[in-house]
């Protein structure tokens, strides 16, 4: 069994997740013209679609983010961490390769992206748990 602090930290991890993953999922589905612009990216009715069903796809994953985090037993929530660290980098790599060039936005949701990467990635492999090969 892993540490109890290894899952709370992560569990505080995946709800703050959510909270992000939630405001960016509204900002696609609601303003995804916006989003676009901000992104530097050329808007049009077929980006803008492709925004929004990014967007709904957002909101289950916030969902199930924050239900893994109240609800999940330690051993989802360390399953889910590892998808994360793996998800959040990937949301960072593919948002530095925007076929754009990069404004501060887009290396802003970059950062956040490697930033949730880097606390799974501590959560996970420091305290005790790691230590012992337990987590």
């Amino acid at each position: 069994m892993q540490d109890r602090n290894t899952s709370a930290r992560i569990r505080f991890i995946l709800r703050t997740g959510s909270t992000v993953f939630g405001l960016s999922a509204l900002a696609l589905l609601f303003l995804p013209a916006t989003f676009n612009a901000m992104l530097g990216l050329v808007t049009s009715p077929e980006l803008e679609w492709a925004m929004r069903m990014i967007g709904i796809t957002l909101v289950a994953l916030a969902g199930n983010m924050f239900s893994v985090s109240s609800r999940g037993s330690d051993s989802s929530v360390m399953f889910s961490a590892r998808v994360m660290l793996v998800s959040a980098f990937g949301l960072g790599v593919l948002t530095l390769l925007l076929p754009v060039p990069l404004n501060w936005f887009a290396v802003s949701y970059a950062a956040v992206g490697f930033a949730f990467s880097a606390a799974y990635a501590w959560a996970l492999f420091s305290g005790k748990g790691a230590v012992e090969g337990n987590s």
